[in-house]
């Protein structure tokens, strides 16, 4: 596995040097227009040419046999999440559907044994509820995980939002709803099984990322847009979240031993049949409605995730970005090729600001990892207990 190269970051960059010379570090409040527009370029390419970049990849995906291989797949009863979980349970692995709304994800696994009939043993494949608009939920949903004293070989952080041109909304626990969904109830599920993760050494974290982070920026300072320093959209809050997640999993890619054997992954599924070109500009909106036909279905946007969840490199690859001391994780991209995030998401310092930010924010102690690898217990601010 390779991993396509871009221009590395300016080591001055956000800084300004004044009279005397000395360097004094200047915010950064948003993307430079070159940044934006590049990060425009980049998916606009994508939309045109991403089937012919993926054309060597089968659909479906063959995956290898998963036997006696847990995995958690979150957000799995409707589009790509619902062609992981399937794919995965049909290639013999034992799957968790991690997802709000139960009765619909027994519906499927029960039309999904139907069909499945008569070609082999029945699917393993079961439903805990979990819903990332609640903290507390997520804290629940560990806890009865890790109680069941198993491994876990992959966690699929799949389940995501983007209320495309809704306004600016608060979970209950008082987060922007695109940063809490896509970014802070992931960052704690990851974290709170990293003691299932070790037992199911080698593991790995995916988490669906999405090619919109190419336009995103963080301010750690205004994670919930709420200053005014940036007007609030949806595509402000979406890509955002999703450059958020880029830059936690790189520091979480850092912190975590060669020895835990746990390796963090993002992938981007590519343009996905769905709603979202409301809320993108006129020109891509044109371009999205008038080729149908470039446009993924969801079991071709599921292919990068199977890919990273599955592949036999990928531990070998993760653990090389490591050692190199390379600044972000590995990123997937739709051809199921190694590429590079944006170069925003290659500022070492703001990634580890929003770590930091996250933690907190989620309720979790700055040496959370080291003490979860110990085997030390963690408390986290949120859970039963505070119900």
């Amino acid at each position: 596995m390779t991993s396509s190269s871009s221009p590395s970051p300016s080591p001055l960059k956000g800084k300004a040097v004044d009279k005397d010379g000395d360097h004094k570090v200047k915010k950064k409040e948003a993307l430079g227009w070159m940044e934006w527009l590049r990060g425009w370029m980049y998916i606009v390419y994508e939309m045109l040419f991403q089937r012919i970049m993926a054309s060597h990849l089968s659909n479906p995906m063959p995956l290898p046999p998963l036997n006696e291989l847990t995995f958690v797949v979150t957000g799995s009863t409707s589009g790509i999440g619902r062609e992981i979980a399937r794919q995965l349970a049909e290639s013999g692995g034992h799957v968790i559907m991690a997802v709000r709304n139960t009765k619909a994800a027994n519906e499927l696994i029960r039309k999904w044994q139907e069909e499945w009939s008569g070609r082999g043993l029945p699917l393993n494949i079961e439903v805990m509820e979990l819903d990332l608009l609640s903290l507390d939920s997520v804290v629940r949903f560990a806890e009865a995980f890790n109680a069941r004293s198993g491994p876990l070989n992959v966690l699929i952080n799949n389940a995501g939002i983007f209320s495309i041109g809704e306004p600016q909304r608060f979970s209950k626990d008082g987060y922007e709803e695109h940063l809490q969904v896509n970014h802070l109830a992931p960052a704690l599920l990851s974290i709170l099984l990293l003691p299932s993760l070790i037992r199911g050494s080698p593991s790995r974290i995916v988490n669906v990322n999405s090619i919109m982070h190419y336009v995103g920026f963080v301010d750690t300072e205004d994670m919930n847009v709420t200053s005014g320093r940036r007007k609030y959209s949806s595509l402000v809050g979406y890509s955002g979240s999703k450059l958020a997640e880029v830059m936690f999993s790189s520091v979480l890619h850092k912190r975590l031993p060669a020895e835990s054997g746990i390796s963090v992954l993002c992938v981007s599924p590519g343009i996905v049949h769905t709603n979202v070109a409301r809320d993108l500009s006129k020109i891509v909106q044109a371009a999205y409605h008038l080729i149908p036909y470039f446009i993924f279905s969801p079991e071709e946007g599921s292919r990068s995730a199977l890919f990273a969840a599955t592949d036999p490199q990928v531990p070998e690859y993760t653990e090389m970005l490591k050692a190199d001391e390379w600044p972000v994780c590995a990123f997937i991209s739709q051809d199921c090729r190694p590429t590079n995030p944006s170069e925003e998401a290659h500022n070492v310092e703001t990634s580890y600001k929003v770590w930091e930010k996250t933690l907190e924010m989620v309720g979790l102690p700055s040496d959370v990892v080291e003490k979860l690898i110990e085997g030390e217990e963690v408390k986290c601010r949120y859970g039963a207990s505070q119900e």
